[in-house]
């Protein structure tokens, strides 16, 4: 019996039931990761240039093998003595490279961090271990998670989409989505600053979900933008989402952006009927809304025909199951989510990363050095890359009294609008009374690699269909809804009022049922072996 490529609730099962144990399940799944991953992304290591390596994934930057085995060897133990291990019993699953695990790298994607050893754990990640899963090791991504395409990674090769490998995975969990899809763990855990969860796993054939914020703890994540960043789960089916989900979140003390609010049974609210629940449609996420600095005008471009006609078919299905479609939901605000990511984005991003500086901790420039200043400098200089200084430079310049036009506080009363508008479609008497609002996740499937990496600003406008959601705090959930006529995956999501999860799950839920026996259904990438 291979495991491999089978939900995390059957793996789960098989264990608890002692069909299999822990321990044989991991030997299979690194298996299924030396059949398809190929080398493992290093620092200045070179980029993918062979056959083997042009049709491999890399979506791991570090294999913990010795720490899987002793937790799936615990798994086993805790079931000989009669014990519960927990509902992801013996369920393997990968980390992005940006959360802290006591004892194991922890890199961020970038060299200034490539030797950093965590003194802690992760609250996600003790969580998870707690729900008996073991974790096979750290995935890659944009570096500081800054991008959407992972390629901005300083450990190569970059992650490659398993359904085309001259394809982007998406970003900045690219390989958290590029490790599910391939089958090189059940789950992964992924955040989500401005799509980054979702943004990947629609990329990739992937459910993935940006819970709401504080429903999960930040505590052991490096941060990006700390009024934006989301931890979440993505899996291959929405039912292993909602059970990851059931294992990370809630309260946490050492995390006083954690709600305290109490966590639903998931699988539970899942099963639901949607008999009645009003899904919206919204004009405005069916187009990108960009700035051209030609001309200093706003310009709008329509989302792929295949996409918005994938999605329309999505809100038949529902309609087929009792759901009432609303269609012209007004969101107005949208089209400014870009630009005001850019700037809130930035100054958050900025204030993180001026802890990075070679005295501390991480990478520390081997050249001599004067003062202070100048070992800053030749440090930050050598192991930040593009995009963090990038980030870091514009993060300085909207902040700094001297340069002070207001960017900032514009952007925070864009951020209210934003989050006003989605209070209004959401509220219960008010006009539209949505339960959930229906989106595409992304304007395309997933671009070639090298095709848009270095234009930092039309990088970012590939997650205008996803942002919003970060700016009003309320969660999302991408699931994958078919595939074009490349054989790219696409992706939908449904958002919903704070604290829905639960609601977007049973929405997900009922689409995966009634599509259940579509042919598209069975497909799987083609670098997967054919006989496995």
């Amino acid at each position: 019996m291979k495991t491999y490529d089978l939900p995390a609730y059957t793996i789960a099962d098989l264990v608890k039931t002692r069909q299999i144990s822990a321990v044989e399940v991991l030997e299979q799944t690194l298996e299924r990761v030396r059949s398809v991953d190929g080398r493992s992304g290093q620092v200045d290591a070179a980029q993918a240039q062979s056959e083997e390596d042009l049709n491999t994934v890399h979506a791991f930057t570090l294999l913990t093998e010795e720490h899987a085995r002793g937790q799936a060897e615990k798994v086993d133990q805790k079931l000989k003595a009669g014990e519960n291990p927990g509902p992801l019993a013996g369920v393997p699953y990968t980390a992005k490279d940006i959360f802290t695990v006591k004892g194991i790298p922890t890199t961020a994607g970038s060299k200034i961090l490539s030797n950093y050893v965590a003194p802690y754990t992760a609250t996600v990640v003790e969580r998870m271990a707690g729900a008996g899963a073991v974790m096979i090791g750290k995935v890659n991504l944009d570096e500081f998670t800054y991008g959407s395409s992972s390629e901005s990674s300083a450990f190569k090769p970059i992650p490659r989409n398993p359904w085309d490998t001259s394809r982007v995975v998406g970003g900045s969990s690219g390989g958290s989505a590029a490790a599910v899809a391939a089958g090189e763990g059940a789950i992964s855990l992924g955040t989500d600053t401005g799509g980054s969860i979702r943004h990947p796993a629609a990329f990739c054939g992937t459910v993935g979900l940006k819970p709401t914020y504080g429903r999960v703890s930040r505590y052991g994540l490096i941060a990006f933008g700390s009024s934006l960043d989301c931890p979440g789960p993505l899996a291959r089916n929405v039912t292993d989402t909602a059970l990851a989900l059931q294992a990370i979140a809630g309260e946490d003390p050492r995390d006083n952006t954690a709600a305290v609010v109490p966590v639903p049974d998931y699988l539970a609210e899942m099963e639901k009927d949607i008999r009645g629940l009003r899904i919206g449609l919204s004009e405005e996420f069916f187009r990108v809304t960009y700035f051209d600095s030609e001309t200093g005008e706003l310009k709008e471009n329509p989302i792929d025909d295949v996409i918005k006609n994938a999605v329309l078919s999505v809100a038949g299905f529902l309609a087929q199951m009792g759901a009432d479609i609303v269609v012209d939901v007004p969101l107005p605000h949208t089209k400014y989510g870009i630009p005001t990511y850019f700037v809130i984005s930035r100054v958050e991003a900025s204030s993180n990363l001026l802890r990075y500086d070679g005295v501390k901790y991480g990478y520390r420039t081997d050249q001599p050095f004067v003062d202070l200043k100048e070992l800053y400098r030749k440090t930050r200089g050598a192991a930040f890359g593009v995009e963090p200084k990038l980030r870091m430079l514009m993060g300085i310049y909207l902040s700094a009294a001297q340069f002070d036009k207001g960017y900032y506080q514009r952007a925070l009363k864009a951020r209210a609008l934003i989050r006003s508008d989605f209070n209004s479609i959401f509220d219960p008497g008010g006009k539209y009374r949505l339960d959930a609002l229906l989106t595409p996740t992304t304007p395309t499937t997933a671009f070639s690699i090298g095709g848009v990496y270095g234009d930092s600003v039309l990088m970012q406008y590939s997650d205008q269909l996803t942002v919003t959601t970060n700016h009003a705090g309320i969660p999302g959930l991408t699931i994958p809804v078919g595939f074009d006529d490349d054989g790219l995956p696409i992706g939908a999501q449904f958002l919903g009022p704070d604290y829905s999860e639960g609601l977007l799950l049973r929405l997900g839920r009922a689409f995966e049922k009634l599509t259940e026996n579509e042919d598209w259904r069975n497909r799987r990438p083609p670098l997967i072996p054919a006989n496995e």
